[in-house]
């Protein structure tokens, strides 16, 4: 996607380690018209699946699942970090290594909200080591739902998660993939003809 490749050259910053830091307009600061394509592009990526849920994990995916979702007409569910006193009942669980923070959490979302009914897009910011999918997929087959797509914001095509998502088979569309940075000039190269 042209536009949020467009918006990462001109906000994101390069930091040490593979850090692309986008929090100016996508994960901390929110840019609801970018939001708004984002997810209309999704929706004409997975146009012919059944999709009557979307799964996200908190905090920096809820705002692009919220927002992509008017354009399905489905409810979001979000996976919790932490347990809550407001979280009754029973819940699936599973642990997942987060890249950014460098820590492992349990996340959680309770039975209510996904059954064996359910056909599921996930949608997250960042896709790097693939960790936080792993684990929210984990979540949609513990529930014996169906994880009809994934949409990634930003997948960093030189670290192995989008490949070992698409090795499982799953449908993964990332509306930018970022194949290596340029150290010589601290330039993103992205891979071309990914999405319109």
């Amino acid at each position: 996607m042209k536009l949020l490749e467009e918006r990462i050259r001109k906000d994101g910053v390069i930091k040490e380690g593979g850090v692309v830091k986008v929090d100016n307009f996508l994960n901390h600061q929110m840019d609801i018209r970018l939001f708004n394509e984002m997810g209309k592009e999704w929706k004409r990526l997975f146009v012919d699946k059944p999709i009557n849920k979307i799964l996200t994990i908190e905090a920096s995916g809820i705002g692009i699942a919220a927002i992509a979702a008017q354009y399905f007409d489905v409810p979001v569910v979000f996976a919790k970090k932490t347990q809550s006193i407001n979280l009754d009942g029973e819940v699936y669980s599973t642990k997942i290594q987060s890249f950014t923070h460098g820590r492992v959490y349990d996340v959680i979302v309770s039975k209510k909200y996904i059954s064996a009914e359910d056909h599921i897009l996930i949608i997250d910011d960042f896709l790097a080591n693939g960790c936080a999918l792993l684990g929210l997929i984990d979540l949609v087959e513990a529930a014996g739902a169906t994880v009809e797509g994934i949409g990634i914001a930003i997948e960093k095509g030189f670290q192995p998660g989008g490949g070992l998502i698409r090795e499982k088979g799953y449908h993964l569309e990332s509306l930018a993939i970022i194949d290596r940075i340029q150290k010589e000039t601290n330039e993103l190269i992205f891979r071309q003809n990914c999405t319109k």
